[in-house]
């Protein structure tokens, strides 16, 4: 599994284009580069993944028991606009309209590190989020999900 770190920005064209940031293509081995799934984030980002790290989580999914109506609702959600995309000769990656929609996705946007994916913020979206998020609350985030009682 390829995992990323880092925060880059760049630019989305009139077709919603975008380069993927060199910090980010240096992140992936050499035959990966070319083929990502990206879809609707749990935030009101994307979120884009490198195809090998998309199918394992997509064979998880497909072992859910579909006689569960939580789990058709979640696949419904979580697959929902899902779509793979490959650099084009310029080496831009398109964002859907669907997908860009949902994100609200202007002209400036942040590409950012999430383990084993890439999230897709709108570069104000993204300013807003951290903005909003005190030292206070976040030393009480991490002191809730880093404990052992959570692994």
């Amino acid at each position: 599994m390829t995992g990323f770190l880092g925060e880059y920005e760049a630019t989305l064209d009139a077709k919603g284009r975008f380069l993927l940031p060199a910090g980010f293509k240096k992140q992936l081995p050499e035959a990966e580069g070319s083929r990502f799934v990206i879809n609707r984030g749990f935030e009101k980002c994307l979120a884009l993944y490198p195809v090998k790290n998309w199918e394992p989580l997509f064979a998880e999914i497909s072992k859910l028991n579909d006689f569960d109506p939580k789990v058709r609702e979640f696949r419904r959600n979580f697959l929902n606009g899902a779509t793979f995309v490959e650099p084009d000769s310029a080496g831009r990656l398109l964002v859907p309209p669907n997908l860009k929609m949902h994100a609200d996705l202007q002209k400036d946007i942040v590409l950012v590190a999430a383990v084993n994916k890439i999230e897709i913020w709108d570069s104000n979206k993204y300013k807003q989020l951290f903005d909003s998020f005190s030292p206070d609350a976040f030393s009480n985030l991490a002191k809730d999900v880093m404990t052992k009682d959570n692994h």
